[in-house]
């Protein structure tokens, strides 16, 4: 399944994956639509004895993942439909951006019933929401769907219209601490108009595998030698059960 490896490509059935800069590579990969977890930016600081016990906020930090993009990377006129993780201190800026450059914009959110401890004198690292029945607390995290005209969402009702729950990954799971569950990005591969779909934040490959299971093109790209590693074995795999020989 695999046709072609290179120090910084590898390329295969439904996918290409570069390891590279975003900012360098993604003006040149052509008209595609985005689904992509950028760097967020927030104060990452606080957890306690939580922090202490896990590794994942500590690697966060380390590898720059809490100091936000440059929001212009998104380029209306090449990416006609997108959909952006973010943090909620986020939102008020990435929504001013994208209202200004796309026919419709929608929040969406991924409940999680697994939240991280932090607040820092905030609310939950996103928001929070209590259930009254039980008073669990569960966290939702944003994501942002924006789509130029004849690029609207493409689903069945209700499905398409369903928030979606699912725990957090572990981040010892693919040695990466944002990883987005399966059930969350399979819904959002569902609801993306486009036959290419391009993740420059890539991680470890969750949007490509979501889109290799819906039969959709994928181009990744991701700056970490370990994420993209771990990215290209999770896409062999994902070509080997759901690509036909």
């Amino acid at each position: 399944m695999l046709d072609t490896v290179t120090p910084t490509v590898v390329t295969m059935e439904r996918a290409t994956l570069y390891l590279g800069d975003a900012n360098e590579l993604l003006h040149r990969l052509g008209r595609v639509a985005l689904v992509t977890d950028p760097p967020y930016l927030f104060d990452n600081s606080g957890g306690g004895t939580f922090r202490a016990a896990r590794g994942a906020s500590d690697q966060i930090v380390a590898e720059g993942l809490d100091q936000g993009f440059d929001h212009t990377i998104i380029n209306p006129l090449l990416h006609p439909s997108v959909v952006i993780f973010c943090h909620n201190d986020q939102l008020a800026d990435l929504l001013t951006y994208l209202n200004g450059n796309y026919r419709r914009v929608c929040v969406h959110v991924w409940i999680k019933p697994n939240p991280s401890p932090h607040r820092n004198k905030h609310y939950l690292a996103d928001t929070e929401f209590y259930v009254v029945a039980s008073d669990d607390i569960s966290d939702t995290e944003f994501f942002i769907h924006a789509w130029q005209e004849g690029h609207h969402p493409v689903g069945a009702h209700p499905d398409m219209h369903r928030h979606v729950t699912a725990a957090s990954q572990p981040s010892k799971l693919w040695g990466h601490p944002t990883v987005k569950p399966d059930a969350v990005m399979d819904k959002i591969i569902t609801n993306v108009a486009g036959e290419i779909i391009c993740d420059p934040f890539m991680g470890t490959g969750s949007s490509g595998v979501a889109a290799v299971k819906a039969g959709r093109r994928f181009i990744g790209i991701e700056h970490n030698p370990k994420h993209f590693a771990t990215a290209v074995e999770r896409l062999r795999l994902a070509h080997e059960d759901h690509v036909p020989p």
